[in-house]
């Protein structure tokens, strides 16, 4: 399996800025079939219980895993709404779903939105564009009315895409950033800002519940307890502006592996693996007795049973990854872990603990105090 964190390109009116940005691999390199993804969604389509309910003042609204690749949820644009399946994502900031105006074939196999048929739409003269390492998209910005189960964003800024390349096969309409402003590329106010800004909830909080089933959801406004055992560890940011903790070390079996001297960690719900350091990744991958081949690391699948886990501490507090949840299986039947080399270039250690980590893990994400709650899953 190929899951791939990429340098992207954004370029919005006369600036140009770098910016790391995740895309998960292609449906043609992750199953063996194409038409395997289409009997997986019509067998786990939604079901009508399925909504956003609210209750105590949180909205809790669901998502679905695909096959451990990601997790999509839906949003609607426009009046009367048009639905769309989106990536809620905590690694950016920004809301962007294809448009009619779109004719590539990444588009054709998405839903597009229909500005004519929505009587709230509201185009812009402001363009962007997007370049990926395997793919690109570029579009302008319009507002409409964004619904999120029962939220409503009113006059909402969001991307429309005109072209994409690369984006075939992901099962996923389009993307939706929870980051805090400062990471805006395309310079919006981020949807979860105009929720908070509308009175929308009385908390600005937001959490996640990643199940490796049914059941995952995404919630705003509080925190439902019956997700989690135990107390919720809050951890302080390491800069308000971004999701992202001071880690203390990553260890396996009281032997120190990664992170020696402290390391930033981010929290990223919008990516599927943990990624680090080439240098400190492929150490890890040589002490599991990991090989590499191709752009994978493959091991035995007995390995499962008798590796120890690897020891996340952060504030204090260790967070133990069982090898059950670091080594997956391949539609070949054939194992590979899901540490995987972070090719975004940082001057310190940083390391982003995406959704291996986050099924683990149920993640509050506190913008008022400018922290993030990490408790077991239950």
């Amino acid at each position: 399996m190929k899951w791939l964190v990429l340098l992207g390109l954004v370029t919005f009116s006369e600036c140009i800025v770098i910016i790391p940005l995740t895309k998960v691999k292609t449906m043609r390199k992750t199953l063996s079939e194409k038409s395997m993804l289409k009997n997986f969604l019509k067998e786990h389509a939604y079901r009508q219980s399925q909504i956003s309910s609210r209750g105590s003042n949180i909205t809790i609204h669901p998502l679905r895993n695909i096959m451990d690749m990601v997790y999509v949820g839906k949003i609607t644009i426009g009046t009367p709404p048009q639905e769309f399946q989106v990536v809620f994502d905590t690694g950016s900031s920004d809301l962007w779903v294809p448009s009619v105006f779109c004719p590539s074939s990444a588009c054709s196999t998405h839903v597009r939105f229909r500005h004519h048929q929505s009587s709230t739409f509201r185009p812009t003269q402001k363009t962007f564009s997007i370049t990926y390492g395997s793919g690109s998209m570029k579009g302008f910005l319009a507002y409409d009315t964004v619904r999120i189960g029962d939220l409503l964003s009113i006059d909402q800024e969001f991307g429309l895409s005109v072209a994409e390349y690369g984006f075939e096969h992901v099962p996923f309409d389009g993307v939706l950033g929870l980051n805090y402003p400062d990471m805006s590329f395309i310079r919006t106010i981020p949807i979860f800002d105009n929720l908070k800004n509308q009175g929308a909830f009385s908390e600005p909080v937001f959490a996640f519940y990643l199940g490796k089933a049914k059941g995952s959801v995404v919630m705003f406004g509080g925190v439902d307890h019956h997700y989690y055992k135990g107390e919720l560890n809050w951890v302080p940011l390491i800069h308000a502006g971004d999701w992202s903790v001071h880690m203390d070390r990553i260890s396996m079996k009281r032997k120190v592996i990664a992170c020696s001297g402290g390391c930033e960690a981010i929290v990223d719900t919008g990516t599927s693996l943990i990624l680090g350091p080439r240098r400190l990744v492929n150490s890890i991958q040589k002490l599991i007795g990991a090989t590499p081949q191709g752009s994978e690391h493959y091991i035995s699948c007995f390995a499962i049973y008798t590796l120890p886990s690897i020891i996340f501490t952060i504030n204090g507090i260790n967070y133990p990854v069982p090898a059950r949840a670091y080594i997956h299986k391949d539609s070949r039947g054939h194992c590979f872990t899901t540490f995987k080399e972070n090719t975004v270039r940082t001057s310190t250690e940083n390391w982003i603990l995406g959704d291996v980590f986050l099924r683990l893990y149920f993640s509050v994400y506190d913008r008022g105090n400018d922290r993030i709650g990490l408790a077991q899953a239950v």
